[in-house]
């Protein structure tokens, strides 16, 4: 759950984000809404997010990680990042809020930009991790970059690291972009994330994109009913 601390005082909460497709228990992909989460649970998690917040006083970007029982319904606090996460860009764009800014007026001792009473998640946004790395194995892949074509689109949008001319070595982490897609709704974030991943080039670096496009028609990725194990099971 992404909360935000104002100058005020005030912890505000802005929705949820799923990040159940992992492989060695790091994030690939990550929605919100999650299709896990009923509107009943969705209360429950963000009262538990803010009043976490707010027990310590906190102020600025920060994440509340949980783990969720589907059969029961129940979650479990996991820890906190008291930071901007990776995949904040999904919130960014469900809710229409620049966190960086915000992060920023925060700091500046300012008042949000936005109205914090009237927070309003519309539509479904998708950030897909491309990283260079054997999409099989999941093993590194560095290389030099000679060829590197973003996507475009309606919905799409691309926040990277490299282009063609660089190097991506093995020192570092091997992140190289973040893919994320905006819909109405989840069928309409998955049409365009298809046709993104499709538009996606990249030459040189192993790439984890062959590995989207599977996920991206997989039955069970498809159908939000998945958990931590999906990527084991495709692989």
């Amino acid at each position: 759950m992404q909360i935000l601390g104002l100058a005020d005082g005030r912890v505000v909460a802005l929705g949820e984000r799923e990040c159940s497709v992992q492989r060695r228990n790091q994030k690939l992909v990550e929605e919100s809404p999650s299709p896990a989460v009923t509107p009943e649970l969705r209360e429950r998690f963000l009262a538990a997010a803010v009043r976490a917040g707010e027990a310590v006083g906190y102020r600025n970007a920060g994440t509340v990680e949980c783990l969720l029982d589907p059969a029961s319904g129940e979650f479990f606090f996991l820890e906190m990042n008291t930071r901007l996460q990776v995949e904040h860009p999904v919130t960014e764009l469900v809710y229409g809020i620049d966190l960086v800014e915000e992060q920023l007026r925060v700091a500046a001792g300012l008042p949000p930009s936005f109205d914090p009473g009237a927070l309003t998640a519309r539509g479904h946004a998708i950030e897909l991790r491309i990283n260079a790395e054997d999409p099989k194995r999941f093993l590194p892949g560095p290389g030099a970059v000679t060829t590197w074509v973003e996507p475009t689109g309606e919905g799409v949008r691309v926040d990277a690291g490299y282009v063609a001319g660089n190097t991506v070595t093995p020192f570092y982490d091997s992140l190289m972009a973040k893919l994320i897609v905006y819909g109405a709704d989840r069928a309409q974030a998955l049409e365009r994330a298809r046709a993104a991943v499709a538009g996606f080039e990249v030459v040189g670096p192993k790439c984890n994109l062959p590995f989207f496009a599977e996920l991206l028609d997989n039955a069970e990725f498809v159908s939000g009913d998945y958990d931590t194990g999906i990527v084991g099971r495709m692989r």
